[in-house]
């Protein structure tokens, strides 16, 4: 039995390089058909990398700054809170790490950033104007009236914008994140997170980069920042007031002095205008005292919590320019072309 196996299993293994040889022949006897495709297609591919537009990479690295920790102030935290202020300092974490990314890919940053104004020859001009130029969007809504004049104007205001208008920068959104825009962190042991933009424009590239990051800082400031803005003005508007209150108990005191210069010191009564005055001016400046220590604790909770975001490298121009190459697209394009003719030539061969 183990005989009449392995003579059914050569004669298998014959037969298969057999068919195999018969195969090559074949394709040899028809190295014509297979060399003009080849040839037409690597034609297709010298036309398909001639016509590409250039892509233009601006690199941003930034760090982000954990403004978390109170650092020395504990100990100022600490009395500030037993006079019932609180000096903010409230936690990061809905910003960290790959929220962060996460934050920046969102649609409100991408379309703040667009509606952004650059300047530029001599005029100024929104980033979504400048996005819809370098990809030709207006040839293809000439044929639609309600695209065809829809433009993003410096400074205009987004809360009046039409259906077209958040159409359009709901695509160009969609766009951004797919083709054009990658954030990712450099290393998962360190914080620093580098933003590429890739794009046919130059200017695009560089200031859609820096720009998304400002908007994103500014945010991020404002937000983290919020609660400790908010106790310093109300800091500085008690201080203010309470100063006021002093200085016109000083004011209540020199006059009383002044109606009464020589008071008659049998008569105590004439004295209590004044010490009530004093006694108004020590109250005040004991509360003023402790209302300027913790507006000055707030104001050093304030700077260490900015700024969050630091700048490591900025794009500078010239960008880093790509290019589908043209022997990349020969090459590419006479391997398809001839692997399809081989393709169909194979079943040609089994259908007939």
């Amino acid at each position: 039995m183990n005989s009449v196996h392995s003579e059914v299993e050569e004669i298998s293994i014959t037969d298969l390089v057999l068919k195999l040889k018969e195969w090559w022949r074949f394709l040899l006897y028809n190295w014509i058909y297979i060399a003009i495709a080849g040839v037409i297609g690597g034609g297709i591919g010298l036309i398909y990398a001639n016509s590409q537009k250039p892509g233009y990479i601006a690199e941003l690295n930034f760090a982000l700054e954990d403004a978390q920790s109170q650092g020395g102030l504990g100990g100022y935290a600490g009395l500030a809170s037993m006079v019932g202020v609180d000096l903010g300092g409230s936690g990061g974490g809905a910003f960290s790490g790959e929220n962060l990314i996460e934050f920046m890919k969102s649609r409100a940053m991408i379309e703040k950033t667009l509606l952004s104004t650059i300047e530029g020859n001599s005029k100024s001009q929104t980033l979504a104007n400048l996005y819809i130029d370098i990809n030709q969007y207006r040839k293809s809504w000439e044929d639609d009236p309600k695209l065809k004049e829809v433009q993003f104007l410096p400074l205009s205001d987004r809360t009046k914008f039409t259906r077209s208008q958040d159409s359009i920068l709901g695509k160009f959104y969609k766009d951004l994140i797919k083709n054009n825009l990658t954030i990712v962190k450099k290393d998962k042991k360190i914080g620093i997170i580098s933003v590429i933009v890739n794009s046919g424009s130059e200017t695009f590239s560089k200031a859609f980069a820096q720009t998304l990051v400002k908007k994103v800082s500014e945010f991020y400031i404002e937000t983290k920042t919020k609660k400790s803005v908010d106790n310093l003005a109300i800091l500085q508007y008690q201080t203010d007031s309470v100063r006021r209150a002093l200085n016109s108990a000083f004011s209540g005191v020199a006059s009383a002095v002044d109606l009464n210069p020589n008071p008659n010191l049998s008569r105590q009564v004439l004295r209590v205008p004044q010490q009530v005055r004093q006694v108004d001016i020590q109250a005040n400046q004991a509360i003023l005292t402790q209302l300027v220590t913790n507006l000055e604790i707030a104001k050093v909770s304030l700077r260490k919590e900015t700024p969050l975001i630091q700048i490591i490298d900025n794009p500078i121009l010239p960008l880093e320019v790509t290019r589908f190459g043209k022997l990349k697209g020969i090459i590419l394009g006479g391997f398809i072309a001839g692997f399809i003719a081989v393709c169909i030539l194979v079943m040609r061969k089994i259908f007939r």
